[in-house]
Formats: C-alpha cells, structure tokens, sequence
C-alpha cells in the first residue's frame, strides 16, 4: 500500500490516497485498482478554558489570514503579575511558557507557550505566571 499526502488548499485538511491491488492472478488485477481515501485533520486544535480560547500551532496561513506577523511585539522575562484586559486581546506566542490564572477560578489556570495563538477576553482579570521569558505578537479589539 502506497500513501500520499495531498494538501487541500480551502480546509487544511490532509487526504491519503492509497491503492490495494485486487487478489493476484485475476483478470481484473491489471485493470483496475481499488483506491481508498483516508482524510486527516491537519487543522489544529482549539480549546477554550476558564474563558481563553488556545489555538496550538496554527498554520502559517491562518497566522497570515490575521495579519499576525504585522502586529505589535511585547515580552517579558521570567515573573510573576496581575493583569486587566481593557480590550479583547489575541495574540501569537513566539517563544516562552507561562500560567495564567483567570481571577474567580481558585488554582485553576491556562497553560500557554511557543507557537499558540490565544484570545483573551475584554474584561479579564487574571495573573501571568511566566516560567520562561515571552515574546509575542499581539492585537487588541
């Protein structure tokens, strides 16, 4: 069995196509080939807890769609502060790792790091807990 992956331009979705040759030694063998698709999501996966929407790893085209390499930088070194969104933010994880800890929900926090695309909404009042320094592109709305 042959597997070949075919980007598809409008989903982002990767599709297999794979040939089964039929019994040996019939007639039918040579002329035909029975040919199975087997689709997998390249899209990424997005989650939304406490509040915060996390995109991990989206494709470049999707970071292109936003506009995200044309948005504003911001980091931070490794720390620990309260924060008040005044306006909805998304923003693009370069690089680092951190916590955060939306107000009213005790111990419970969102991991975020390199490559996650994440939406903040207006109204948030949390705590950034930063394990590794942050560097981010990011837009508010």
């Amino acid at each position: 069995m042959v597997a070949t992956p075919v980007q598809l331009r409008t989903t982002g979705r990767l599709s297999f196509c794979c040939s089964f040759p039929s019994a040996p030694g019939t007639a039918t063998t040579t002329r035909r080939r029975r040919f199975a698709a087997v689709r997998a999501s390249a899209e990424t996966m997005a989650t939304e807890k406490l509040g915060i929407k996390v995109e991990r790893n989206p494709p470049e085209s999707r970071l292109s769609e936003l506009g995200v390499r044309q948005w504003p930088k911001w980091g931070c070194e490794k720390s620990k502060f309260p924060w008040t969104y005044s306006a909805k933010e998304t923003c693009y994880l370069l690089q680092g790792k951190a916590k955060v800890y939306p107000e009213g929900h005790g111990e419970e926090f969102v991991e975020i790091a390199a490559g996650d695309l994440v939406v903040f909404p207006k109204g948030m009042s949390c705590t950034w807990d930063v394990a590794e320094a942050v560097d981010k592109h990011y837009n508010f709305e």
